[in-house]
């Protein structure tokens, strides 16, 4: 591609991954806000070719959206969350669900998985929060230096600070995360920035899409920063965000190459959908990280490993694996298959995304585990 060899990253042509970025500190001050809630009564809408319900026999739910002011360093951000629920249930276990950090990141991929969990007669009544991060989804996008370290102070506030959406869970909050931010939510509870009654990682990774093709030596690092910074500039920055992700074609060609397992199901109400995140202001500076290898919460399988035994005889983990997921992905979450602080590890179909192409196999692993634990 010609900006490729005038920025001079690369004498190599970048795969096609590249074109649309794959899925795969400090203590500022923190306050929050709360705001109305605007509740819904909605009846949940069958799954993609998941759900052997009829969608007038479906139980009625509660939805809830708003936002909450989490305030980082000098700004203030609103973060977009809805809350799920039975209507007249009294929850005997929240959830909070964090989608896949991605260029093109929405808890909307949680929406059919929640649906599922709702709607089975005799289980365990649950409240699911589903949140977008900083910067991603419906959020607010400021122009901050993104890394892996501010995206977990933003998880560990989310979870810790009175009038956020999830502290009044206390101990039974069960945290649910795709792919970086289930990797995120293992090396917090490492730390000790929180302490949810279980963790559920769904194809979880750990590489960003440049480092796990390229690597990481200090050439490839230095030609990083130059692609971040380029993607950050006011002009030039966003012509290479047009190329490299904001357009259908490649947002189309990511969803079945490697995002879906079957390119049938990539739908052009999905791909629309994304391609709108794609436009909002601010969109590029996530992505210009998570390219880049930024928000990374770890730099090798010895680590990856090593953050999920430290979970032994602590906190239990469900691992989801996806059959279909890319070679290099799938090979990390293989790794987990046994391994020491993985208290159970499931397979179901699907590549990246399989809460979002096959909710109802997620949404059974899910709740099977909750009656376990």
């Amino acid at each position: 591609m010609a900006f490729i060899a005038t920025i001079r990253l690369s004498p190599v042509k970048f795969p096609t991954q590249f074109q649309l970025l794959s899925l795969e500190s400090p203590q500022p001050t923190l306050s929050t806000k709360s705001i109305k809630f605007k509740q819904l009564r909605v009846n949940a809408s069958a799954s993609i070719g998941s759900s052997n319900v009829p969608v007038a026999d479906k139980l009625s739910t509660l939805k809830k959206n708003d936002y909450w002011q989490w305030k980082f360093s000098d700004k203030s951000i609103k973060i977009y969350y809805e809350e799920h629920e039975k209507e007249g249930s009294e929850p005997s276990k929240n959830m909070l669900m964090i989608p896949t950090i991605s260029d093109v990141s929405t808890m909307e991929e949680w929406n059919l998985v929640v649906s599922e969990i709702l709607q089975q007669d005799g289980s365990e009544n649950l409240r699911a929060t589903l949140v977008d991060w900083p910067g991603l989804g419906n959020s607010d996008r400021p122009k901050l230096d993104y890394t892996a370290d501010v995206m977990e102070k933003f998880l560990s506030d989310l979870i810790n600070s009175p009038g956020s959406p999830v502290c009044r869970s206390g101990n039974d909050l069960v945290v649910v995360g795709g792919g970086h931010a289930a990797t995120m939510a293992v090396l917090a509870a490492k730390k000790g920035l929180m302490k949810p009654a279980a963790i559920i990682a769904v194809a979880p990774t750990w590489a960003g899409p440049l480092p796990i093709v390229f690597g990481r030596d200090s050439n490839m690092e230095s030609r990083y920063g130059l692609l971040r910074g380029t993607l950050r500039a006011p002009a030039l920055g966003w012509m290479m965000y047009n190329v490299l992700v904001s357009n259908e074609n490649a947002i189309q060609s990511q969803y079945k190459s490697h995002v879906y397992a079957d390119p049938a199901n990539v739908t052009p109400e999905i791909v629309q959908s994304r391609y709108a995140l794609t436009k909002k202001e601010g969109a590029r500076y996530v992505p210009a990280a998570f390219l880049t290898g930024l928000l990374d919460p770890v730099k090798s399988r010895e680590e990856f490993l090593d953050i999920f035994a430290s979970m032994e005889g602590n906190i239990p983990v469900l691992v989801v694996s996806a059959s279909g997921a890319p070679k290099r992905s799938k090979a990390e979450m293989e790794a987990l298959r046994g391994a020491k602080g993985v208290s159970k590890f499931v397979e179901v179909p699907g590549a990246l995304l399989p809460q979002e192409e096959y909710p109802k196999a997620v949404a059974e692993e899910i709740q099977r585990f909750l009656l376990e634990i």
